[in-house]
């Protein structure tokens, strides 16, 4: 079992949140939501009021084996202004650890130097943001430990291709005819 950390700020796309995790926990995964606003209620993009597991300043990240950003506006950019979560970033790259984004949340990464030499891909409009990368218009790409996906459409797809690295593609492939997916090929 894995231990995925997902950020939410004020403003995160709430689907593309709950959905990655979903498939994560139904994979059997140990998944934390953490706030990066200074209080566990947020509300997403969409009004949704979502209370994550912990704020921020609660959370130790040394057994992470997956930090998690969702997009959505502000909340991508609400993720980018967080110091703190910034930092832990960039500790999770230098140990290896697995790191995905989707939608415009490639864009944090790309900032702070982690997309440098790798393929990526984000919402359309984004490609600019993915500093050093080679942008790819597929719908998630993985290139070493970063995983990125272009938006909403792709949440799933995500989760699923996040699963086969924390679990086994075998469970990948089980957590998908089980949710009755069978938009990607395995």
């Amino acid at each position: 079992m894995g231990k995925v950390y997902a950020f939410i700020a004020e403003g995160s796309e709430e689907v593309e949140l709950l959905a990655v995790t979903d498939v994560l926990i139904r994979g059997g995964q140990d998944v934390t939501l953490v706030s990066v606003t200074g209080k566990k209620d947020v509300v997403t993009a969409h009004k949704v009021k979502i209370q994550a597991d912990l704020d921020f300043s609660e959370a130790d990240f040394s057994d992470a084996d997956l930090l998690f950003l969702p997009g959505g506006m502000p909340g991508t950019k609400n993720l980018e202004a967080h110091e703190g979560l910034g930092a832990v970033l960039k500790m999770a790259y230098e140990k290896n650890t697995r790191i995905a984004a989707i939608c415009a949340a490639p864009s944090v990464l790309g900032k702070l130097g982690l997309l440098e030499g790798k393929r990526a891909t984000c919402f359309p409009g984004f490609e600019g943001e993915l500093k050093g990368a080679e942008y790819v218009s597929q719908g998630v790409v993985t290139d070493g430990t970063i995983t990125t996906a272009k938006g909403l459409g792709y949440a799933l797809d995500l989760g699923i291709e996040l699963l086969k690295y924390l679990a086994s593609e075998e469970e990948a492939r089980k957590i998908k005819g089980a949710i009755q997916y069978d938009q990607i090929p395995m």
